[in-house]
């Protein structure tokens, strides 16, 4: 076999991450891709996510081997511990990855809500609930000046998300991470819709959830984190967040075909609070991690 490994630049670099990148290519005809984004912030400079293609008809000859074996030692030389892989169950990766010493670690449920289908009515009548201390805000974009600290602060709330065996690292969060990844989104052409709760008593965010929407409003929007402080909990907050999102994002983009998400299998209430809302589970995706 005469396939070459080439290493690209890539210009896709964040605030917190950069990224690897290597084509396959036999006789000039690419047959395969790796990516292999490394996280630099702290807390999760330990995290290389690993991302491997191969056309279908160019498996089992050992071009997937050569392009991990490629970002395994890169990572490995950027002083990376772990290297996760994402794949849909019932597919080629779920036996390529265990295969080269990658254990499962996490699965993920995908979910879609399909808003022509979506009850806005009784969705409206949750959002009119009042919750006693607490009121609704949300934005697009920029998270507005005078509630930039709160919100920063708020992230924590994600720290105890389920994540099961995965060395996930720690997040740390601060008024410039915000910043960086609401222009990240913009700079892709899509729109970053934030709904919080706030508490009343001094203002500061309980719990926020986002939705990205693509730019031209049509396909799916995504659902990005939803997560409430561990003292706000057990308040309902997570569900009324959530469906002042749906609410707004149908009536602001009456083309948007629907709404998707994922969840840890083991988060049971961020599951169930999905259900209420009209989340229809879709598939799953494994995750497999790769102790270096």
């Amino acid at each position: 076999m005469s396939v070459q490994i080439t290493a690209l630049s890539d210009p896709d670099a964040g605030h917190t991450n950069h990224r690897l990148a290597w084509l396959a290519a036999e006789d000039g005809i690419p047959v395969g891709a790796a990516f292999l984004r490394l996280f630099d912030a702290a807390g999760q400079a330990h995290l290389g996510d690993l991302e491997l293609n191969v056309h279908p008809a160019e498996r089992r000859r050992g071009v997937g081997s050569l392009l991990l074996e490629r970002a395994v030692a890169a990572a490995r030389s950027e002083g990376r511990r772990t290297v996760v892989a994402q794949t849909a169950g019932d597919s080629a990766g779920e036996f390529f990855l265990p295969a080269r010493g990658f254990r499962m670690v996490l699965t993920l449920i995908y979910a879609r809500l399909v808003l022509e289908a979506a009850d806005l009515r009784a969705l409206a009548a949750a959002v009119a609930q009042e919750h006693p201390g607490y009121r609704l805000v949300s934005w697009d974009g920029l998270v507005p000046e005078h509630l930039t600290e709160s919100f920063a602060a708020s992230r924590v709330a994600m720290d105890d998300m389920p994540m099961d065996d995965t060395d996930y690292g720690a997040v740390t969060w601060d008024v410039a991470r915000v910043k960086a990844a609401a222009r990240a989104v913009a700079d892709r052409g899509q729109l970053l819709h934030t709904v919080v709760a706030l508490n009343t008593s001094d203002g500061t965010v309980a719990g926020f959830t986002e939705l990205v929407v693509p730019g031209d409003g049509t396909g799916d929007g995504q659902c990005y984190g939803t997560a409430v402080l561990p003292t706000h909990r057990g308040r309902g907050l997570a569900g009324w967040m959530k469906a002042l999102s749906i609410v707004e994002a149908a009536q602001r983009h009456p083309r948007l075909g629907g709404l998707v998400t994922d969840t840890a299998q083991s988060n049971v209430r961020m599951r169930a609070i999905n259900d209420a809302l009209g989340f229809i589970p879709t598939h799953q995706e494994l995750q497999y991690q790769l102790d270096l």
